[in-house]
């Protein structure tokens, strides 16, 4: 009798005890636990990089609104190699992220269409552009009309550019590469956009070329 009682024993035994059950509940929060924490981790680093890219667009902007050979008494000329110099240097900036090689940067001089601008319109003086991500076309404009603009933007949005005078517009793209996986992320791609307003007198009527400099056509 006592002998077929065991198994019951055994089983009352193993129901009581309870020393494997934090490891147990371990197991099944584990999975959890990893995608919450990856997740986590890749929204960071995608909101770290969107940050980066807003910060960089911006500093392309003001930079490049001051780029310029002068002085106060004559308006400041640009070259190709200043342009090109803008652009190693937003390289630079982005730092790992290898903007030259996951990116493009589409730099454009929004300037008036008559001095004083009387028609209200704008057109595009100069367009210059740096990344290998070449199939990114532009937003703004989205035409390949370069006169009679109200402006440089999105809708409602759109700057212009001060009479004599001229806009930097920038717009960057990048393609985001994620921790590690692409669904955790919002995007595979993003795209930031500013502008400043030249502070100097600037020569419009060209970009001077160099000898030995390749301009950054687009």
């Amino acid at each position: 009798m006592t002998r077929a009682l065991a198994p019951f024993r055994f089983l009352a035994r193993l129901h009581a005890d309870t020393s494997g059950l934090a490891l147990l509940e371990f197991a099944f929060a584990l999975p959890i636990l990893l995608v919450m924490s990856l997740s986590g981790a890749e929204m960071t680093n995608y909101i770290t990089t969107k940050m980066r890219m807003s910060q960089v667009a911006l500093h392309l902007a003001d930079n490049a609104a001051r780029i310029g050979t002068g002085s106060q008494l004559v308006a400041k000329t640009i070259t190709e190699a200043d342009i090109n110099d803008l652009f190693v240097g937003a390289n630079l900036q982005g730092g790992e992220l290898n903007l030259q090689a996951n990116g493009r940067i589409i730099v454009t001089s929004l300037e008036p269409t008559a001095n004083p601008n009387t028609a209200g319109t704008y057109k595009i003086g100069w367009r210059r552009c740096y990344g290998a991500k070449t199939t990114y076309a532009r937003q703004y404009p989205s035409g390949s009309g370069t006169t009679g603009l109200t402006g440089l933007g999105p809708t409602g949005r759109q700057v212009t550019a001060p009479d004599n005078g001229a806009t930097m517009f920038i717009e960057l793209y990048y393609e985001y590469k994620p921790i590690l996986q692409t669904s955790l992320s919002p995007a595979t791609s993003m795209t930031e956009i500013a502008s400043m307003i030249v502070r100097d007198r600037r020569d419009l009527t060209q970009v001077y070329a160099v000898a030995g400099v390749t301009a950054s056509t687009c």
